[in-house]
Order: structure tokens, then C-alpha cells, then sequence
């Protein structure tokens, strides 16, 4: 039982319903939210022009429609795939997610609860693309999902990038393989944060602008690197992974491992109880971007820890 926005099912390049036709804009669903209200609908689908992004929007047991983040969505559908593959009997042994260092945690808890291997790569879908290559070859690894924070999924070999047609097939039949229980898509996620915990991850970029701004931003990165702080809002540091100098380092130990990853100008502070700050300059924009990972209780608790963690962060990187 499938509807058709109808508003938006015309081609037009200048895309007239919506500020911008990404669906990581909640902005771009509200025709579809009004739509679904009056037609009684379980779940909307969105995807971008070109089919590669996916964002969707689920109904909850108090009938409120809520849109639910790339990350939330990822960890739906590993939840899905690996308990479907285990009820099947078909949950390979050498079975790996992977994902980008940016993106939810709570995919690796999940697949951690299955026995599944999940393995981080670098921002950009391409770096899950060569590990999915290096399997084909190697024959070490059964590729299972790749996802990424901003709405990407691939589920299959076919592809070397994000995948919105059979994500979008994936979503539909999961759906309704948890409404034949009796559930909703928004109870789902609601009980994997029962499970494992909340898992609230936020962005946050800050500007620096002017000539100055770019050499403003090398010294913030050196100075949190030459500086490692000990904790932030209180949580131990307790691990260091610097994607630039490609090394991991264990605070209690000392121990220190190598990142098999291309460089990159990211440092990753794990924090105790599951909290993490990553700290990235962008490569287009003269911007560094905060990755923000908390974990609570609940959402109130979650959200209280962020913003602990922001106004920590901020502090340490001499942000205003």
C-alpha cells in the first residue's frame, strides 16, 4: 500500500517544494507528514535526486510522526539484517558491518550482540567501497551493511557506494516484518536504546573565517594534539586514535597500535562510559566540525551529557 506524494513527483532541477531535496533536511518532509496524517501511514520514505540518500520518518505508538536520523536508521537496519541471518541460520562467521569513525556506536554494540566483526573507516563511502573490494579478494571477510551518519546505507555487493533503491526496499520490508509483530519501526529503535543504552550522536561546526582562519584551525588541531586533554566534562580520556600521525594510544597503558587507514587530519577522544569527541577540519570549508557521541539512560540523559560534552569541547579548543 504505497502513496505517492503527489507535489513531488514531477521532475523539476529547481526542486520547488522543498529548500533543499536532501533528505537530512527535515524541512523536506512536511508535505509528506501532512499527507501521511490524513492516510493513516506507518513509515515515509525520502531519498535525494540522484538515489543514494535515504531518510525516513516513523510512526509512534502515540500516533506522532517522528524522523529519525541517518545513524538511527543504520542501526535499524543492522538490527534487522543480522537478526534475520541468525534466525536463518545464514550469519556467516567471518561476517563484518562497517561504518565511517563518525557514525554511531551503536551499530558496533549490535553487531558486538551478534558476534559480528564491525570495522571504522574514513568520512566518505568510498573507503567502505575498498574494503568490500579487498574482501572480493581476499576472501577474509563476508561483507554484511555499510553505513554512514549522513543517511547512507549499501546492503549487497553490487554496488562500491550508498545504495537508496535497495535501502528503501529494505526499509519497506522491514517495516513490515516488525508491524507483523505488532511493532512500529519507532519502537524498534526505542528498544535498542533500551538494550544498549542511548545513543545520542550531534554535530556541530564552527567558522573560521579570513585569511587567518585556516591557520587557525592547524594550530587548534596541533595544540589538542601536542595537549591531549585528560578528560572532558569530567569523563576520562581513555583512548586517543590521531587518523594523522595513524596511531591509537591506550591512556591507562601507554600501549599504542596502528590505525591501517589512509591519513587524515582527525583526532578521536574515547571517553569513559562510551562517550566519544572526534575533532575534524573539513576539507572544503574553511570549518572544524565536533562529532559528539553520548550515552544515556534515556534521551533527557543523553542530551544532558551532550551538551556537557559541547561546552567541554569548546573550551578545549578555545572556541567562543
Amino acid at each position: 500500500n504505497v502513496l505517492v506524494v503527489k507535489e513531488q513527483d514531477t521532475e523539476d532541477g529547481n526542486f520547488p517544494t522543498v529548500k533543499s531535496p536532501n533528505p537530512e533536511d527535515k524541512e523536506g518532509f512536511e508535505i509528506a507528514i501532512k499527507m501521511a496524517k490524513e492516510n493513516d501511514v506507518d513509515v515515509i520514505i525520502g531519498t535525494d535526486p540522484d538515489c543514494d540518500r535515504v531518510g525516513i520518518v516513523v510512526r509512534d505508538a502515540d500516533g506522532i510522526y517522528r524522523t529519525l536520523t541517518g545513524n538511527q536508521t543504520g542501526a535499524l537496519l543492522v538490527e534487522y539484517i543480522l537478526s534475520s541471518k541468525k534466525a536463518k541460520g545464514t550469519l556467516p562467521e567471518n561476517g563484518v558491518v562497517i561504518k565511517t569513525i563518525v557514525t554511531t556506536e551503536l551499530a558496533a554494540a549490535i553487531a558486538h550482540s551478534y558476534g559480528i566483526e564491525i570495522m571504522n573507516v574514513l568520512t566518505g563511502f568510498k573507503y567502505i567501497g575498498e574494503k568490500m573490494t579487498e574482501f572480493a579478494k581476499t576472501g577474509d571477510h563476508t561483507y554484511l551493511i555499510g553505513f554512514e551518519e549522513s543517511y547512507g546505507y549499501l546492503v549487497g555487493t553490487h554496488a562500491r557506494d550508498k545504495d537508496g533503491v535497495v535501502a528503501t526496499m529494505l526499509i519497506a520490508e522491514m517495516a513490515a516484518y516488525y508491524k507483523k509483530q505488532g511493532k512500529s519501526l519507532a519502537e524498534v529503535i526505542d528498544g535498542l536504546y533500551e538494550e544498549f543504552g542511548y545513543y545520542l550522536n550531534q554535530t556541530y561546526s564552527f567558522e573560521f573565517g579570513g585569511a587567518a582562519g585556516m591557520q587557525k584551525m592547524a594550530d587548534i588541531m596541533t595544540a589538542v594534539r601536542d595537549n591531549t586533554p585528560k578528560s572532558v566534562a569530567g569523563y576520562d580520556v581513555v583512548k586517543v586514535s590521531d587518523y594523522l600521525l595513524k596511531k591509537e594510544t591506550e591512556i591507562a597503558t601507554g600501549n599504542t597500535t596502528d590505525i591501517d587507514l589512509p591519513k587524515s587530519n582527525v583526532i578521536a577522544l574515547h571517553l569513559s562510559d562510551d562517550n566519544a569527541v572526534i575533532i575534524r577540519p573539513s576539507g572544503t570549508e574553511p570549518k572544524i566540525k565536533l562529532y559528539i557521541t553520548s550515552v544515556g539512560k534515556d534521551k533527557a540523559n543523553a542530551t544532558e551529557i551532550c551538551e556537557k560534552l559541547v561546552a567541554a569541547s569548546k573550551e578545549i579548543l578555545g572556541i567562543k
